[in-house]
């Protein structure tokens, strides 16, 4: 209860212009109202109100989309803001604040065409404290916002060497045109993005830094409040712009309540109890409890909640060092394609995704590209099948025939893959490679791998925008890490990525996609795991919730009943 006070305190305090009295005014304002919520949401069942409920144990960092940057924030920022464009359930790109969009014959200009009915939320930082109407101007200034380096955006990376200088302009109120340097086909998945978001220049100036916690947007939901570390409390926005195919307003929830429970046990008993709407994926400690080796429930769950499959546009993998440069790498037999090839052949990857991911996943046999993407590099790609003899061979071929004449190669992974590190360690040490796992947290492991001071790694890569070059760009020699990770080096990949950019003919670009996946895995700078799969328990009360190949939390047309 004290840090609960000390959070309320931390947050209605206000300004010290504010003299004591009115101070504690307000404090004790915001505590009855804390009170209230947090009372309603324990009390569900006795409430006609339409209310979500879900847990974040990673926490909130911002609500500012210029730092959406992990699927925490940008969950929760996809109910406050709306983007110029979103991807819909077949990944296709659709219209959201942009009604209709124009694409120049050189490719290089896009002009959209703006609604003109979208007001921002209600802020203080307005004239009257009343949200004003959105133009094509804020789509200008929220844009440039992020590349400016004054924002220090963790975004800024999106429209690096894409975007002409000053390639944001509005024409009129509701006329907005983007100026590309050349060809991009992705561009317009990069604007569907969470750091894409539009905002208002008058609340992220009012507020500076402390936009964060004061988010203003167009979206479905508005801020309500937020004690830090114990619960935010988004609203349904009354005047909100999309209405479903009935006319009827959009959204039907009246509000979205978010805690902040740091233990998945935690979270998994409030499900149980019925007092969180869903859980996204299932902590390795229960899933033998909910889900049988194939992945389906077990009878004793069945009829008592709802399990919500569908494929991710995520890659797990292990990210092995090329940097032939690195002058500790040469003392690592890593350094062979040989001996990266033969940890590929030597990894049973159909039995890791059943045993140790009770079928939540499809073993990754083809390249680094999940499937669900129109080049289907998932199909056409040829990978690595489980085969052990293949493997030993290869080590022979790499002058390493006898286990003691390996050093001991290190792998590095996280608390949460340990179990999947030591599986692959024991396969490894079947056809006589030695690998010793070491357990790291992961802001260490993402420090050493952004350095080139790791050279075996656990690592993932989740879909920023439906395209395959959003997985090509992660092995293209001029990119830096993030996100070339691995270092990769190759000018016959570096030629066709850059192909593949200019290209405007479909079918030719995805041929291209495959190209580079193909070699890519048969340089095997990557050991490709398994292709992720969205699991969500949902209660039976909530009815209307998809889950969609970006894991992206949409709640416009959910019930609760």
């Amino acid at each position: 209860m004290k840090t609960v006070a000390k959070d309320i305190i931390s947050y209605c305090s206000g300004t010290t212009a504010v003299n004591t009295d009115k101070r504690l005014m307000r404090l004790w304002s915001c505590i009855v109202l804390a009170s209230l919520w947090l009372s309603a949401c324990q009390n569900a069942s006795t409430s006609d109100k339409q209310v979500f409920y879900y847990n974040e144990a990673t926490g909130i960092a911002t609500l500012d989309p210029a730092f959406a940057k992990n699927q925490s924030i940008m969950w929760a920022t996809h109910q406050l803001y709306n983007t110029l464009v979103e991807i819909d359930s077949g990944l296709n790109i659709a219209p959201s604040l942009a009604t209709r969009w124009d694409i120049s014959a050189d490719r290089r200009t896009y002009t959209f065409h703006i609604r003109p009915d979208i007001c921002f939320h209600n802020s203080v930082a307005f004239p009257g404290g009343k949200g004003r109407r959105m133009t094509a101007h804020d789509i200008a200034y929220s844009l440039q916002r992020i590349v400016d380096k004054t924002t220090a955006s963790s975004g800024a990376w999106i429209f690096n060497n894409r975007v002409a200088p000053d390639g944001f302009k509005a024409i009129d109120d509701t006329t907005f045109q983007l100026m590309l340097l050349r060809p991009f086909h992705p561009i317009l998945g990069i604007l569907s993005m969470q750091y894409c978001s539009i905002v208002p220049h008058e609340v992220v100036e009012y507020y500076g830094k402390e936009f964060r916690r004061h988010p203003c947007g167009t979206g479905p939901f508005q801020y309500k409040f937020w004690v830090e570390g114990q619960s935010l409390v988004l609203e349904k926005n009354p005047r909100y712009w999309e209405k479903d195919s009935s006319g009827k307003a959009l959204p039907y929830l009246d509000a979205v309540h978010i805690s902040f429970y740091d233990n998945k046990a935690t979270e998994f008993l409030q499900f149980r109890q019925g007092r969180l709407s869903f859980i996204n994926d299932i902590d390795a400690s229960f899933k033998d409890e909910v889900l049988t080796k194939k992945g389906a429930l077990r009878e004793q769950w069945q009829h008592k909640i709802i399990l919500h499959k569908h494929a991710y546009l995520n890659t797990e993998y292990f990210g092995i060092l090329t940097d032939e440069k690195n002058t500790l790498l040469q003392k690592s037999p890593l350094r062979s394609k040989a001996v990266r090839q033969a940890i590929n052949y030597a990894i049973d990857r159909r039995k890791l995704v059943m045993y140790l991911r009770n079928s939540i996943g499809i073993p990754a046999e083809a390249g680094i590209v999940p499937g669900g993407l129109p080049s289907r590099n998932e199909q056409l790609v040829k990978g690595y099948p489980y085969n052990p003899a293949k493997a030993r061979e290869l080590i022979e071929q790499a002058g390493l025939r006898y286990a003691a004449q390996w050093p001991m190669v290190k792998l590095l992974t996280i608390p949460v893959y340990a179990d999947m590190a030591s599986f692959v360690a024991r396969e490894l040490e079947e056809v006589g490679i030695k690998v010793q796992v070491e357990v790291v947290q992961k802001s260490l492991l993402l420090e050493l791998t952004a350095h080139s001071n790791a050279f075996f790694f656990r690592a993932s890569w989740i879909g920023d925008y439906p395209d395959a070059e959003n997985y090509m760009a992660m092995f293209y020699s001029k990119n830096p890490a993030p996100p070339n990770y691995t270092r990769y080096n190759n000018p016959q990949f570096d030629r066709l990525y850059e192909q593949a950019l200019e290209q405007t003919n479909d079918s030719l670009r995805y041929d291209l996609y495959r190209k580079m996946d193909q070699l890519v895995i048969d340089d095997a700078p990557v050991v490709p795991l398994f292709y992720d799969m969205v699991i969500h328990l949902v209660n039976p009360s909530v009815h209307h919730m998809q889950a969609n190949a970006l894991n992206l939390l949409e709640l416009r047309n959910v019930t609760i009943q």
